[in-house]
């Protein structure tokens, strides 16, 4: 399945942004925009990282939202 036809492991709806290298449930390893999100303000966000837009949208993200700081990984292809 091309990521342009994948839909978010966790709603089912959006367009993922980001894939998790590390998942700790290989079945919640693409995440859209807003669940990305969410797991950021909850504190726990994704470490270890790909991508999937070809943008920093993740990585933006945990800028804006991460009080954490702790090392994040993003993984090129």
């Amino acid at each position: 399945m091309g990521a342009h036809r994948r839909k978010c492991d966790w709603c089912g709806s959006g367009t993922p942004i980001v894939r998790d290298m590390e998942p700790a449930n290989p079945d919640y390893q693409y995440w859209c925009e807003e669940c990305a999100r969410a797991l950021i303000i909850t504190g726990d966000p994704i470490e270890t990282y790909r991508e999937l837009e070809g943008e920093p949208i993740y990585g933006r993200l945990l800028d804006e939202h991460c009080t954490l700081k702790r090392f994040y990984s993003f993984v090129t292809a």
